[in-house]
C-alpha cells in the first residue's frame, strides 16, 4: 500500500465517531496490520485440524470419542500456553447409529445408499417393508390425506441450490427438520428424504432432527442425492406400487457426559468483559469432522495464539470449543445457562468450514459504531466486504445472540460447504491451507481490534 493502514483508517472514520469509543483510539492499527498480514503465513490452524482429525477422528457427541477429543484439546491448548484451560462438563441424551440399508424390493429390485438421521427411531433387526409414497415438499406432505400416508414409507425431495452464504440450508432443510414429525402425525411407517446437500456423490448427509408435538418416533433416513434421483425415476416409471425394505438400527442412551473446553488469554484489565471466540469440538460419526468443525477450532485458536504471542490484550480472550453442537446445541445452551448473564464484549464463532471469508457482519450497537468500522477497515485488505451492522450469527452462540449479546460474524464462502456437510467426505483433504490462512488472518485482525489493543511484552519477559 502507498499509505500506512492507520492513516487510511483515520481518513475513513471521522474523529467524533472515534471518540464514541475511546478504546478504538488506543489501538495501534499499524500493529493490527502487521499481525493480520503475518497470519497469512500461519500453519498452526492446519496443524490443529490435522491433529484432531487424525489422533481422534470422528467425535460423536456424548460418546467416548468426544471424551478423547476433550482430553486432546486440553493437552493441546495447555501446550500452546493458554491460561485457565479446563473442561466445563454437562450431560446429554445420546443417540447411537447402528446398521442401515435400503432396498427396492419391487418393481425394480436394487440397493440404495442411506444414512439414518440423528434421533431416528430404530426398525426391528430385520427391517421393515412398505410401499413408498413420494412428495415434492413438506407442504405437499402436510396437504396429503392421512389415509394416503398411513402405513407407508414417505419420501420427500427438494431442490437445494449452491449459494455463497449457505442460505439455502434454512429453507431446503425442512424435509429433515419438519418432515419426520409430519409423516409420523399422518401415520407413516417411516420416512426417507433426499439428503440436505448440494453434491452428487453416493454419500448420504446425516443430521439431527426431532419429533415435535408429541409425534411418535419413526425410522428416518436420508438417501444420497444420486439414490434419491434413482428413487424418483422408479416412482415415475413404475406401473404399480414401489416397495422398499428399510433397516435403520439405532439406540437411545440415557444421559452421558459431554462438556465445553475453555481456555483464555488474560487481559490487562481484569475487570473487562471477555471477547469470546468459539467453534465446536464434536462431529458426526461418518467423516472425521474436518470442515465441521475441526477447522473452526484450528482457526480461532491460531488467531488467539497470535494475539497472545504478540503481547497482552486490554480485554481477555475466551476460547470455547463447544461440545455436542451437532445434536442440539447442548454445549451452547449449557454455556448460556452458566455464563449468559455475564457481560461479554463480543462473541463470534467459526463453524462453516475453512474456505475464504468474504463478508463481515456485526451487531455491536450504535455506541460502538467506530469499533465496527475499525473492524471493517482492518478486514478490507483481505478482500472482505462490509456487511450489516445489525446482525451476527453462529450456531452455539445463537442463543446468546438472541439474548442480545454483541456479536461479530465472519462469513465464509459456503459454495461447496454443503457438498461435504455431514457426510463421510468431511475429511482433512477438503481443507484448503491457503484459504484457511486467510481465515486466520481475518480472525487475528478481528481479535486485535475487539480486544482493545495489545501491549507488547518486555523483551526477554513473558507475563
Amino acid at each position: 500500500m502507498t499509505k500506512s493502514f492507520a492513516a487510511l483508517l483515520l481518513a475513513a472514520v471521522p474523529l467524533p465517531l472515534l471518540a464514541q469509543v475511546g478504546d478504538v483510539r488506543r489501538i495501534d492499527m499499524g500493529r493490527v496490520t502487521q499481525l493480520r498480514d503475518g497470519a497469512l503465513r500461519d500453519d498452526l490452524a492446519y496443524a490443529i485440524t490435522e491433529g484432531l482429525t487424525t489422533e481422534v477422528g470422528q467425535r460423536a457427541a456424548g460418546t467416548p470419542a468426544e471424551a478423547r477429543a476433550r482430553d486432546w484439546a486440553v493437552r493441546r491448548l495447555r501446550a500452546l500456553g493458554f491460561a485457565n484451560v479446563r473442561v466445563d462438563p454437562f450431560t446429554m441424551p445420546v443417540w447411537v447409529r447402528g446398521a442401515e440399508s435400503a432396498d427396492i424390493v419391487a418393481p425394480y429390485p436394487q440397493k440404495l445408499v442411506i444414512a439414518a438421521l440423528g434421533n431416528s427411531a430404530s426398525t426391528p433387526p430385520g427391517g421393515i417393508s412398505g410401499e413408498v409414497i413420494g412428495f415434492s415438499s413438506v407442504e405437499a406432505l402436510r396437504a396429503a390425506r392421512p389415509e394416503q400416508v398411513r402405513g407407508r414409507i414417505v419420501y420427500i425431495t427438494h431442490a437445494m441450490p449452491k449459494t455463497q452464504d449457505g442460505s439455502g440450508y434454512g429453507v431446503f432443510g425442512a424435509p429433515r427438520r419438519q418432515g419426520p414429525t409430519v409423516a409420523s402425525q399422518k401415520g407413516a411407517a417411516a420416512i426417507v428424504i433426499r439428503s440436505i446437500g448440494t453434491d452428487w456423490h453416493r454419500n448420504p448427509h446425516t443430521g439431527v432432527m426431532s419429533f415435535a408435538d408429541g409425534a411418535r418416533p419413526i425410522p428416518a433416513g436420508a438417501l444420497s442425492n444420486p439414490d434419491a434421483d434413482q428413487l424418483e425415476r422408479i416412482l415415475a416409471r413404475a406401473q404399480g406400487p414401489v416397495t422398499m425394505r428399510l433397516t435403520l438400527l439405532s439406540q437411545q442412551l440415557a444421559n452421558q457426559p459431554s462438556g465445553n473446553v475453555i481456555a483464555e488469554v488474560p487481559g490487562r484489565d481484569r475487570q473487562a468483559a471477555p471477547v469470546l471466540v468459539a467453534c465446536h469440538l464434536d462431529s458426526w460419526d461418518q467423516g472425521t469432522g474436518a470442515i465441521d468443525d475441526a477447522a473452526g477450532c484450528g482457526i480461532v485458536t491460531a488467531a488467539a495464539k497470535r494475539i497472545m504471542d504478540a503481547g497482552r490484550p486490554l480485554r481477555p480472550i475466551r476460547i470455547v470449543w463447544f461440545g455436542a453442537e451437532e445434536v442440539g446445541l447442548f454445549g451452547g445452551l449449557d454455556y448460556r445457562a452458566k455464563y449468559g448473564k455475564q457481560p461479554h464484549h463480543a462473541i463470534a464463532e467459526s463453524d462453516f468450514g475453512a474456505d475464504r471469508i468474504w463478508k463481515v457482519d456485526s451487531r455491536l450497537g450504535p455506541d460502538r459504531k467506530a469499533e465496527a468500522e475499525a473492524l471493517r477497515q482492518a478486514l478490507q485488505p483481505l478482500g472482505i466486504v462490509p456487511g450489516s451492522l445489525e446482525e451476527a450469527d453462529g450456531s452455539d452462540i445463537g442463543p446468546l445472540l438472541e439474548d442480545g449479546l454483541p456479536g461479530v460474524g465472519l462469513n465464509q464462502d459456503g459454495t461447496r460447504y454443503f457438498d461435504l456437510h455431514h457426510t463421510p467426505d468431511d475429511t482433512l483433504d477438503k481443507v484448503d491451507p491457503v484459504q484457511m490462512r486467510q481465515n486466520v488472518a481475518a480472525w487475528t485482525a478481528t481479535l486485535a481490534v475487539l480486544s482493545g489493543g495489545i501491549e507488547p511484552r518486555a523483551r526477554g519477559r513473558r507475563r
